[in-house]
């Protein structure tokens, strides 16, 4: 029988080996991100994640409908633990496919007002985007500017931009629209728009912007954060955002949001990643590089984002932006919204 002293310096090699090692196997630890974000937008707070948990974000980028697809096919062997997208019908169509797990996160819960996420607790919103009015400031007086629906009014004629109707972020609005107004009014005013439109739609936000500035047409529907980094470069353009339908439901509002897989090889370290990003630790920083609002009511927003003044949101559950797209594409579709 080995006396305790002979045993004394094995023992002591094992402690040792024990605490020199366990840091090691903390930072083995895993999330693998699906994301329809670019990377330089999320990447750097899944750097901070990492130096504060030890926890190895390992990120892959693609397109949303790519990514579902790339879900489905996968299926059981999935190395994906969480999703990230853009636009809540993106988000909306991902549950309905099965590709999300149902998570009851009292945190998220807390974090994230409940018309940012999913009613079934598949999705949560991360970050907030208006998808407003902009107009020329030399040739439109903000007074003149009331709704989305006015819009469609003959005084706008051959006065107005829009984006193309096969981006997400228009079906989306369209659809919110459906919810709230009904098909036959929707489609009124978006026939409305067709009828006014000075150019035709393009193919992104910054394209309308810049007509917008050069005079080509006077008002145009754009996500705000597309403003803010344009406004950056060039902040004597003649352009401002207003804030429509004050007394009528309110801006609409958009996220950017995640989900736990439905096979995630590491379901709790995704939800906790999750969580984190919903946190005031990170919602200030996620809304800076993207100037996007935070989600977080305890966050405030950017200061370059506060200077576009305050707005109604539309408290409508965004879910309605995935029931009611296909019905938004086919009616837009229908009245020659390219």
């Amino acid at each position: 029988m080995y006396s305790l002293k002979r045993l004394f310096p094995y023992c002591l090699t094992l402690i040792f080996s024990v605490c020199y090692l366990a840091p090691a196997l903390a930072a083995t630890e895993e999330v693998v991100v699906y994301s329809a974000r670019k990377a330089h937008l999320i990447a750097p707070l899944f750097d901070r994640y990492t130096q504060k948990t030890g926890v190895k974000v390992t990120l892959l980028t693609d397109k949303a409908g790519a990514l579902v697809q790339r879900l489905l096919a996968e299926g059981k062997r999935t190395p994906a633990d969480l999703l990230l997208t853009v636009d809540a019908g993106n988000l909306w169509q991902a549950a309905e496919q099965d590709v999300l797990a149902t998570v009851d996160s009292k945190q998220l819960q807390q974090q994230v007002p409940i018309w940012l996420r999913d009613p079934d607790g598949r999705w949560y919103g991360l970050s907030k985007r208006a998808r407003t009015i902009i107009y020329n400031t030399e040739r439109v007086q903000p007074a003149e500017i009331s709704t989305y629906a006015d819009l469609a009014q003959p005084k706008w004629y051959g006065r107005l931009c829009l984006r193309t109707s096969k981006k997400v972020y228009n079906q989306s609005l369209v659809a919110m629209m459906i919810a709230r107004y009904g098909e036959t009014r929707t489609e009124d005013v978006v026939r409305g728009w067709v009828n006014n439109l000075a150019a035709a739609p393009f193919s992104n936000d910054t394209k309308a912007i810049q007509a917008v500035a050069a005079g080509q047409c006077d008002v145009a529907i754009v996500n705000t954060y597309y403003f803010g980094r344009l406004q950056r470069k060039q902040p004597d353009l003649p352009i401002a955002l207003a804030w429509p339908n004050a007394a009528s439901g309110g801006v609409h509002v958009n996220v950017s949001g995640g989900g736990v897989t439905r096979y995630a090889k590491h379901p709790q370290a995704a939800l906790r990643l999750l969580e984190w990003l919903a946190s005031e630790e990170a919602q200030g920083e996620f809304a800076e590089l993207n100037l996007e609002y935070p989600v977080n009511p305890e966050v405030p927003a950017a200061k370059q984002v506060q200077a576009w003044g305050s707005f109604s949101e539309d408290p409508m559950n965004l879910s309605q932006a995935g029931r009611f797209q296909a019905r938004a594409v086919r009616l837009m579709d229908r009245v020659g919204y390219r």
